[in-house]
């Protein structure tokens, strides 16, 4: 005789992927440019649906989750999140966290009502179901997780395989939980398929699942651009190059302007000092162009006093002086 029984199941899709957090090319030396200093933090990305379930991270409350992203930044290093849904139903991992690396968790709780035997006479064959993310980006960490209905007293054995072959499993090898790396995998998808059995030899108790996760690309960065070079002859001259250059920043709100100026080889000491001055002042402040969106480089000497004027995408590797004289 079967008797209607309530439980709830949790259906947790897991979602973790960590992706390089953006940053600038390397900053030109004795320039203090902020925007190029390297991450120093994580980041874990918390949706829940529905929201409003507390969250730990270290053993410590962090509130809620919500239904929408929620991001948080951690210190570089271990680091356990739990959540806790409905009649003490608990979800807990614990995240290597990276710097400059994020790892997005999504889960979806829902109750349902089924029929359990009062005895019975086998556990097997159980549920047993895999989730992944359906899309991360090149580099991002994808996490598999399962979640098996298993009812029998055996402990369960986990086997992965992951695809393509340079899909690497970073961790959680025999556990219900693999994080991979996707490094190098742009425009791919990686699969991964999870055999669960009990050790008992029954072919009931030995089940397959499987998931898989689209690769995208990584955004293509252009190169550098020199926009202009020419002898700094006349300071009117100059601010006509350097009108134009303002103008070019403000059609490309992403990129930064380099500005490399040269003194000549008969000029006086600290001439080249002086002509970045003079350009930095000019299109900071007749200009309008905003510090944090441009460099200016002593280059050294050349045989007259000149300049570079540089476009550098967001992410580009910025240019380097080029002087021709000792």
């Amino acid at each position: 005789m079967k008797r209607p029984r309530t439980s709830f199941t949790a259906l947790l899709a897991l979602v973790a992927c960590a992706a390089l957090l953006l940053a600038a090319g390397a900053e030109a030396k004795k320039q203090k440019n902020k925007k190029n200093a390297p991450p120093t933090t994580g980041r874990i990305e918390v949706s829940t649906q529905p929201g409003g379930y507390p969250i730990s991270i270290d053993g410590q409350p962090a509130g809620e989750t919500t239904d929408y992203v929620r991001a948080i930044e951690l210190e570089p290093g271990a680091h356990s999140v739990e959540i806790v849904f409905p009649n003490n139903t608990r979800w807990a991992q614990t995240f290597n966290i990276v710097a400059g690396r994020k790892n997005c968790i999504a889960l979806n709780y829902r109750p349902r009502t089924i029929e359990i035997p009062a005895i019975a006479a086998s556990p097997c064959p159980y549920p047993v179901n895999v989730t992944a993310p359906t899309q991360v980006a090149d580099g991002d960490v994808v996490t598999f997780t399962a979640d098996v209905g298993y009812q029998g007293p055996s402990a369960l054995n986990y086997t992965w395989t992951v695809s393509p072959p340079a899909a690497r499993i970073m961790s959680g090898v025999g556990t219900p939980t693999i994080t991979v790396d996707t490094s190098g995998l742009g425009n791919k998808r990686v699969t991964a398929i999870l055999v669960v059995d009990d050790g008992s030899g029954d072919r009931s108790c030995r089940q397959t699942a499987q998931a898989a996760t689209g690769v995208g690309a990584l955004p293509k960065i252009e190169p550098p651009k020199r926009f202009d070079e020419f002898p700094s002859i006349a300071h009117d001259d100059d601010k006509a190059r350097f009108d134009n250059l303002a103008i070019e920043l403000q059609n490309n709100p992403g990129a930064t302007g380099y500005v490399i100026a040269y003194a000549g080889r008969n000029s006086r000491a600290g001439e080249a000092d002086r002509m970045t001055k003079r350009a930095s002042d000019y299109l900071t402040t007749n200009r309008g162009i905003s510090r944090d969106r441009l460099v200016v480089i002593n280059g050294g000497r050349r045989a007259a006093n000149s300049f570079e004027l540089w476009i550098v995408p967001q992410g580009a590797e910025p240019p380097r002086p080029t002087p021709s004289q000792d």
